[in-house]
């Protein structure tokens, strides 16, 4: 079975994988149709995850099919296509009995703590696995990106007619926008990419991309009449970016940190303290994200599949992956097909 598997930073390969065996119970079997490619992923092949050990089969944003199920499955069946929720919790720790299991204490989330997606098959628990009877594999592999920006917003608490600034306009950027609009947001974003920001626009046109040459604090407060953002998303995994963010956020405003980032955020607390933000983190999503997502993108309230700029095979990701790791590619979404 043909699997993509990094050995360690920088060392992306091709291998023979063994079959997995039959679905035990409460397990499925699945084939892997679509593999979105995550910044999680490509960080991973810097060496720039956190929470990460090598070797690692990548890949936690799918799209698949159901091969065969444990005799007790009942909510998939074989043929299902699917999405894969890859968070793998514990069900025992407070995070858990709270129903935070996004962010549970012993969590293994597929393509990170455990191997993932890049190879032909493997088995999962089948609760993790959200069924659709009308979208393609295209748009289930984008199902997890979308569920991070739907949760961030969920966090930020974002109401309608309120002012959100989204930094970053990658994939989670985009996710993070996504839905920010479908509140009645006006949404604002803010990026150092003229490309990713032309993007942004062409897939969003309602949104307002501040100018990248300009200084951000000073065309927001004009376009705010000083008031500044009711919301502050920041996607971009940049410790300087988090850390100058709290200048966007208004009076009682809030922040969520969405962008995961290695080392500590520093930021001016007389700021934070005299505008009493509040500061919240964002981290995986929840299950009901999945099927809420699922439902819009059924009833075409969502419809992702223009962030699709870049495609390849499994066989060419070892290539392909590390060339699109590169800003130059001006790659907004990847995915791998088998």
């Amino acid at each position: 079975m043909n699997a993509v598997i990094l050995n360690e930073p920088g060392k992306l390969v091709l291998h023979d994988a063994p079959e997995p065996g039959a679905p035990g119970a409460g397990e499925a079997l699945i084939r892997i149709h679509r593999i979105g490619l995550c910044g999680t992923d490509y960080h991973a092949f810097h060496g720039r995850q956190p929470f990460f050990s090598y070797p690692r089969i990548l890949g936690h944003e799918l799209g698949i099919e159901v091969l065969a199920v444990g005799n007790d499955v009942t909510h998939v069946a074989v043929g299902d296509k699917c999405s894969l929720e890859p968070y793998l919790h514990c069900g025992t720790c407070r995070a858990c009995r709270k129903g935070n299991t996004n962010c549970c204490a012993n969590i293994r989330v597929i393509g990170v703590h455990a191997d993932g997606g890049m190879r032909e098959r493997f088995v999962v628990p089948a609760a993790k696995l959200h069924p659709s009877k009308k979208l393609s594999y295209d748009a289930l592999a984008l199902v997890e990106t979308l569920a991070i920006g739907a949760h961030a917003i969920d966090r930020a608490a974002v109401r309608k007619d309120e002012t959100v600034v989204v930094i970053g306009a990658g994939p989670i950027g985009l996710s993070t926008i996504q839905f920010a609009l479908l509140r009645g947001a006006r949404v604002i974003v803010i990026d150092r990419a003229v490309s990713r920001l032309e993007a942004c626009h062409r897939l969003y046109p309602a949104i307002v991309a501040l100018d990248p040459e300009k200084p951000f604090v000073e065309q927001l407060s004009e376009l705010t009449g000083g008031d500044l953002a009711d919301a502050v998303v920041d996607a971009t995994g940049n410790l300087a970016s988090m850390g100058a963010s709290l200048e966007y956020v208004g009076s009682t405003g809030r922040l969520v940190y969405v962008g995961l980032a290695q080392g500590e955020v520093s930021f001016n607390d007389p700021l934070f303290h005299r505008r009493e933000m509040t500061l919240l983190g964002s981290r995986n999503a929840l299950p009901r994200n999945f099927s809420e997502i699922i439902s819009d993108m059924e009833k075409g309230n969502i419809d992702p599949l223009a962030w699709i700029t870049h495609r390849c095979t499994l066989k060419e990701l070892p290539v392909k992956l590390p060339e699109w790791s590169d800003p130059k590619a001006c790659v907004i979404k990847a995915v791998a097909s088998l």
